[in-house]
Formats: C-alpha cells, structure tokens, sequence
C-alpha cells in the first residue's frame, strides 16, 4: 500500500477508503472562496460494486492499493463457485459467486477474463469481464409487422441467462456484440 494525498488521485485507481477498496470513478477539487479547498470523490466499491460519493479536506492522506490484473480462462461453475484457470500454469482457482458479481450475467464458459488482485496481500478482489462480448440470443420474441419501423425493443434472453432489451429485428440464433458495462445492445455481429 502506498499512502498518498489527494494530488495524488487519478481516475481508475483503488484506493483504501473506510476498511474498504474503491476504485475512483471520478473526482473534483473544490475551492469555494474563503472556505477550505476539498476534493469531492465518486468512488466504486470492489467487493460490493456500490457506488458512493464523498468528500474528503484537500492534501488528505489516502493509501493508494496496487492491484494486478490477471487473464484467467473461465471454466465452469461449481456450487456457489466459478472455476477459473491460468493459460500459463494450468492452475484451476474457484472464486466465490460474490466477487464475481454481475459479471456472471455475460460470462461465457471458456472465454478469457481478468481477475483482479489485490497485489499486497495476493487475494482476488474481483472479475473484469472485456468491454464487449458476443453473445448468441437464445430466445425472444417475434417482431410484429410495422414494429420495426420505429424505436421498439423487445427482451431477449442470451446464451449466458442474461436479459436485455434489443431492436425488435433480432431473432433466436443472431449473435450480439454487448457493451458489459452498460449491459446494453451495441451491435448484430
């Protein structure tokens, strides 16, 4: 852990913040005339995925945590677990359901992820998936005529379990290119 002061804040870091890793989504300097300079921080809990906003005085000390980012092949679930192996070492490591989150939503079993490591200790603090994944619907429903005209969605239920909402020309067998952050539609692919 490196300790640092609020100058030292970038967006994407993960800091230390009340027994807790948060990375900074984004944050301000605020000096509001004769009052004391602060720094007004959106911050993304690891372990929750809750996002928080806060304040803290300007040159506050806060610990800056070094984190790695490991690509790991995931493989299947076990139980309340998700089996993930390392393509260089071939060593299988479960990580509990909750750290992996929502990410479960657009995990695909064989496709490369990247465990998140909480470098100081070795400890997995979280599973980023890539921005975007294609992803095959396995079941809507069909368009109306005169439907797709216009703006209209409709649910579709993906390969993965996940369900989004996408333009009503899509079919049962089309492939879609899904931004993972948003869990939103982009593309047919």
């Amino acid at each position: 852990m490196a300790a640092g002061t609020t100058s030292d804040l970038r967006n994407g870091i993960v800091i230390r913040y009340n027994n807790d890793l948060y990375q900074v989504v984004e944050f301000q300097h605020v000096a509001p005339g004769n009052w004391r300079a602060f720094v007004r921080m959106k911050l993304k809990s690891l372990t929750t995925g809750k996002v928080i906003e806060d304040r803290v005085r300007a040159g506050a000390e806060i610990d800056i945590v070094r984190i790695e980012r490991r690509p790991m092949q995931y493989l299947y679930r076990e139980g309340d677990s998700f089996i993930f192996m390392d393509n260089d070492t071939f060593d299988q490591i479960p990580v509990s359901a909750e750290l992996v989150g929502d990410a479960v939503k657009f995990m695909k079993e064989n496709e490369t992820v990247d465990l998140v490591y909480d470098a100081e200790k070795d400890q997995i603090i979280g599973v980023e998936l890539p921005i975007f994944v294609n992803l095959k619907v396995v079941e809507t429903t069909v368009a109306v005529r005169g439907d797709t005209a216009t703006n209209v969605t409709k649910p579709a239920t993906l390969e993965t379990g996940a369900v989004i909402e996408v333009p009503a020309f899509i079919n049962e067998g089309d492939v879609l290119k899904i931004d993972t952050r948003t869990g939103e539609y982009i593309t047919r692919v």
